[in-house]
């Protein structure tokens, strides 16, 4: 199941009658949105007992495309790191 936002919403939504469902979009742009900003600024992003995301530098590299063999000068980037907390891997790990 891919989670895609009009899918929280209907969720939500669902779960929380009282609310207009615009709050509640509006509620889900602004978390996303204050998440992106905090990932830009290198900041990073805790849900206690949920996830962290943080970013990270990769460091530049030579690679290959697999299609050619050619090879691939890819500069340094910033890629974002995704940890789940205790709690959850040992939920999906039924521990």
């Amino acid at each position: 199941m891919a989670l895609v936002k009009s899918k929280i919403l209907k969720n939500l939504s669902d779960n929380y009658p009282n609310f207009l469902k615009k709050d509640l979009s509006k509620l889900i742009e602004i978390t996303l949105s204050k998440i992106e900003s905090a990932l830009e600024k290198n900041e990073r992003v805790e849900l206690r007992d949920i996830f962290t995301l943080e970013t990270r530098t990769q460091k530049p590299r030579i690679s290959r495309n697999p299609k050619t063999q050619e090879k691939i000068e890819i500069s340094k980037k910033k890629i974002v790191h995704f940890k789940m907390s205790k709690k959850w891997f040992n939920n999906l790990n039924n521990e």
